[in-house]
């Protein structure tokens, strides 16, 4: 397949701008720029699509920048029900450093600041130069602008289009950028650009959107939705991405390795034909979190996440480090040991058995798992020395019920 041909095919093109961008787009050498304010310091599992096609592309031959809004993060984006949260200068800095060091790091690409060609321009020669190409009517009918009309939209915010613009006006003139690639939710800010640098310019400039990645309830990832998985392993541990990943829908896995994988078009079409067959294997779900935790993080990691999870459903927890320990229990409350203990008195101080009785029958009928052993004596007691790494004890009730101990 033509390049653009395989993105149709992986469901990554929502609209061009112009018929004449498939050729150019299969031809190879443009220069394109995808872009994405500083509102964190970790891009999320909603920018990796974006980011993903803009690879597709340098590996077809095109080049791409990728633009960090020093500036638009000032500002933010409409949101379809309310305004963005302001943030201070001295955040945006933050988090445009660390959006540059993970997008190098990452996906090897050249980052810009559109503070760098922001910061000085003036008022009036904002509206002089840029303002009086933008007519209200037309940026009215703007599906962002639109659906706020009713309950209000700022000056600041209604403004935000034409600064966007201005980035693609901007980066045509120094940098020979003639497209830029986005979401589907900027498509009104990027064809802005295009008629301004038509209006100003006389020339012309592309834009392709594709749809956004949603989760299984259809909202966008990201910060605003609470739902963010990002891509700093610190923030979303390759444990916590492999669970998420194993774990979708799988009327959802198919769509998720065409957009989120390079993996080719009959290498999935096997796994579908796999996952139909055979779903309780979930070949298709191990192929998707391999794919995209070796791309962000390493073989290494995708390797550690798939032991903790094994451990995890096989109860061998035995070999497990503090630190993958910390990663899996993280969001479970930890029950304290600060002395020597009988189990059974332990379980049932601690509400892991209703009584005594019960504690003992789950004991006596190998029930409890003591780090993945079983324990059938009644009169064990924990102690410090039964700890990971004099740290953790890791109780068992039965096949799914963990309990993290920590020792004091």
């Amino acid at each position: 397949m033509k390049l653009y041909d395989e993105l149709v095919w992986r469901g990554l093109i929502q609209d061009i701008s112009s018929p004449d961008l498939i050729e150019k787009l299969n031809n190879g050498g443009l220069t394109f720029y995808i872009g994405t304010d500083p509102t964190a310091d970790s891009m999320h599992i909603g920018h990796y699509s974006s980011f993903l096609i803009s690879k597709r592309l340098a590996k077809a031959g095109h080049h791409p920048i990728l633009l960090v809004g020093g500036a638009t993060g000032l500002i933010g984006d409409p949101k379809p029900d309310s305004e963005r949260p302001m943030i201070t200068k001295e955040e945006v800095q933050h988090n445009f450093e660390g959006l540059k060091k993970q997008a190098e790091d990452l996906f090897g690409f050249e980052v810009v600041n559109n503070w760098d060609w922001t910061k000085d321009i003036n008022v009036v020669d904002f509206l002089r130069d840029y303002g009086k190409y933008f007519n209200v009517n037309y940026m009215l009918a703007k599906d962002k602008v639109k659906t706020r009309l009713e309950s209000g939209i700022t000056f600041a915010e209604f403004s935000y289009m034409i600064l966007q613009a201005l980035d693609f006006l901007y980066l045509y003139e120094n940098r020979g950028v003639t497209l830029q690639v986005a979401g589907s939710d900027q498509w009104g800010n990027i064809t802005s650009g295009i008629e301004l640098i038509r209006k100003k310019l006389d020339k012309e400039a592309y834009g392709m959107v594709m749809p956004l990645v949603t989760d299984s309830a259809g909202k966008k990832f990201g910060k605003t939705e609470g739902n963010a998985l990002w891509l700093d392993k610190n923030k979303t541990s390759s444990y916590e991405l492999y669970q998420y990943l194993i774990n979708l829908e799988d009327s959802m896995i198919i769509d998720y390795l065409k957009k989120l994988t390079f993996l080719s078009k009959e290498e999935i079409e096997a796994l579908e034909k796999e996952q139909k067959e055979h779903p309780e294997g979930r070949s298709a779900h191990q192929a998707l979190a391999k794919a995209i935790i070796t791309d962000l993080h390493g073989e290494e990691e995708y390797n550690k996440a798939l032991k903790m999870s094994q451990a995890l459903f096989s109860g061998d927890v035995k070999d497990l480090t503090v630190k993958d320990i910390d990663i899996l229990f993280k969001d479970t409350e930890k029950k304290i040991l600060d002395k020597d203990t009988n189990l059974v008195d332990f379980l049932v101080d601690q509400g892991i058995c209703s009584s005594k009785r019960e504690a003992r029958e789950f004991v006596t009928g190998g029930t409890i798992s003591l780090n993945g052993d079983k324990v059938t004596d009644l009169e064990k007691t924990l102690t410090k020395e039964d700890a990971i790494e004099g740290k953790y004890i890791i109780l068992r009730r039965g096949k799914k019920k963990y309990f993290l101990v920590e020792c004091k």
